[in-house]
């Protein structure tokens, strides 16, 4: 067939006509796939958004949940602290609250108020024990111990009053510097009232040679410090501290001494001891 001059060779037209379908038809699918895109992300965070919300409504209820165990706990098993005032044997101070250990004659008196279930405490033990051990072997330093239930307060449970009971019968028995190390050295998490429970108390008087007796379990049974325990720690909140522990060298806080160590410590008593 002849296409006339000029038009030999030419592409027909059905076939730009096809091509340009295609464009339109390629562009038709990237709008699509851009479309569906996203949708794909509408979705998606869609998605995040409802995870971000279902975890804090789990959070907001597990932290409900530790609330409401810690209410529950703070009025269960509380230890009858309205009978006669007994204090332990040998205790001295003003109301006979306190309970000393090491030399009368010593030159140097440090004073430390403590909560069986406070970590805080446990570090100074922990860091301080054996110079102060040090010290009051030698006569040098006599230490005089005030117990509050700091804890019990603030998480709940009884622990602390269960524990410087004990400590308490351990000083009828002559035995609190022992049994009080036992105390801090086993000394459970803070959120954990184990030592709400005597038999655990009883048990960690094992720990200490000649505690483990009929007297001191009966002691602990009974409550027999209890009332004392708690005019100790009336004590320590008319005293206006700060917190537990708190640690007077002749009546001078070093437990907020940033500087102090216990090799500071012993150089202070020892200077003081030889005047």
């Amino acid at each position: 067939m002849d296409l006339g001059p000029g038009r030999r060779g030419a592409p027909p037209r059905f076939v730009l006509r096809d091509v340009s379908e295609k464009n339109r038809e390629g562009k038709r699918t990237a709008r699509e796939r851009l479309a569906e895109e996203r949708d794909k992300q509408k979705k998606a965070e869609k998605r995040r958004r409802v995870l971000v919300v279902g975890g804090a409504v789990v959070g907001v209820l597990a932290l409900a949940g530790v609330i409401g165990v810690v209410a529950a706990n703070a009025g269960k098993d509380k230890p009858d602290t309205a009978g006669p005032l007994t204090a332990p044997s040998g205790a001295n101070g003003e109301d006979g609250l306190a309970i000393p250990v090491g030399e009368e004659s010593a030159k140097s008196t440090l004073a430390v108020w403590e909560d069986f279930r406070c970590p805080a405490c446990k570090g100074f033990e922990d860091g301080y024990r054996s110079t102060i051990h040090e010290l009051t072997d030698s006569g040098q330093l006599r230490v005089e111990y005030h117990l509050a239930t700091l804890i019990d307060g603030n998480m709940g449970g009884s622990g602390s009053v269960h524990a410087a009971n004990a400590a308490a019968c351990a000083q009828d028995a002559g035995k609190f510097p022992e049994y009080h190390d036992v105390l801090f050295e086993n000394q459970p998490a803070e959120t954990d009232d184990a030592y709400a429970k005597n038999s655990r108390l009883i048990e960690l008087a094992g720990k200490v040679d000649g505690l483990a007796t009929g007297a001191f379990e009966k002691c602990v049974e009974d409550g027999t410090h209890n009332s004392w325990v708690a005019k100790s720690h009336e004590a320590f909140q008319k005293g206006g501290f700060s917190g537990t522990p708190t640690v007077l060298l002749n009546g001078k806080n070093i437990y907020q001494d940033r500087s102090m160590t216990p090799a500071k410590l012993k150089r202070m008593v020892q200077q003081a001891d030889k005047g």
